[in-house]
């Protein structure tokens, strides 16, 4: 049954997720993330930061339960979800805790109407107790735009109104923990915008804490308490959200700023970039 990891994740307040030294490796051979460490304190949204291929997709797969699904396997280390250990939990059971996997994409059912796709949500809340009534107008209300469409069959639904759809089936699931996999991929400025306003109202007003994976470093940053900068696997640097902007490396490296000086550097220089980021892990 899924009782004790439900209980688990409705007990009192404390880091919503903590990973530990986690080693996952694919196809029994390649190795993706190598003793990488990760706290999400219950209430705060963490941003993962780094270039395409660092693992960041990996820790949130490894966290969702849907590594095996892709040929993946945690190697060691430990997940925690509320402090319960769920490495051995599958991605079923981690939705009914709580645990919603908004993933990159926009991974909608594009047969389904808009409804049709929240209603899907519900079944994240079977078996949970001490939850409000099934209601997929939370969704609604966090995403207007939907509730205008939502006899509209999802595959017709432009990127940005897929991205609000997949967040608001999550929703739906009245999750404990969000992880956002590029909520921002393939959108227009605008759109991305609204999009992360809502992402801090619903982790302000339905107390969601939220690990999210982005490559628009900046926006990540001003939407999250604290974050962590991933290369080849491994975590390099971390630190509250206002320390990484005002760090002169992540400017040059990650928030696009001083990048006539960037174009300038060195080999050497970069060398000694990568370098003092792998002392800092």
């Amino acid at each position: 049954m899924d009782s004790s990891l439900i209980q688990s994740a409705a007990q009192g307040p404390g880091n919503a997720l903590s990973i530990e030294n986690l080693e996952v490796v694919y196809n029994h051979s390649i190795q993706v993330l190598r003793g990488l460490s990760i706290v999400v304190p219950e209430g705060n949204i963490v941003a993962l930061l780094g270039s395409n291929g660092a693992g960041k997709t990996t820790v949130l797969k490894a966290v969702s339960g849907i590594l095996p699904m892709e040929n993946g396997q945690v190697a060691s280390g430990r997940l925690a979800f509320f402090g319960q250990d769920i490495g051995a939990f599958p991605a079923h059971r981690l939705a009914r805790a709580g645990l919603a996997h908004v993933r990159e994409g926009r991974h909608v059912f594009e047969d389904l109407t808009v409804e049709e796709n929240l209603k899907t949500a519900t079944a994240a809340l079977k078996g949970r107790e001490r939850v409000p009534a099934i209601d997929i107008s939370l969704a609604y209300t966090y995403f207007p735009r939907l509730e205008e469409r939502r006899d509209q069959l999802a595959g017709y639904l432009s990127g940005g109104e897929q991205q609000m759809l997949a967040i608001g089936r999550a929703l739906v699931g009245r999750p404990r923990l969000m992880l956002l996999d590029e909520p921002s991929l393939g959108l227009a400025p605008l759109i991305v915008n609204d999009i992360f306003q809502i992402i801090r109202r619903i982790n302000t007003e339905q107390k969601v804490s939220m690990l999210i994976v982005e490559q628009n470093a900046r926006l990540a940053l001003d939407a999250a308490d604290y974050g962590y900068i991933m290369e080849n696997g491994r975590i390099v640097l971390n630190g509250s959200s206002q320390t990484l902007k005002s760090d002169v490396d992540v400017q040059r490296f990650y928030l696009g700023q001083n990048s006539s000086e960037v174009a300038q550097l060195s080999f050497r220089d970069v060398k000694h970039y990568k370098r003092r980021k792998r002392w800092l892990s």
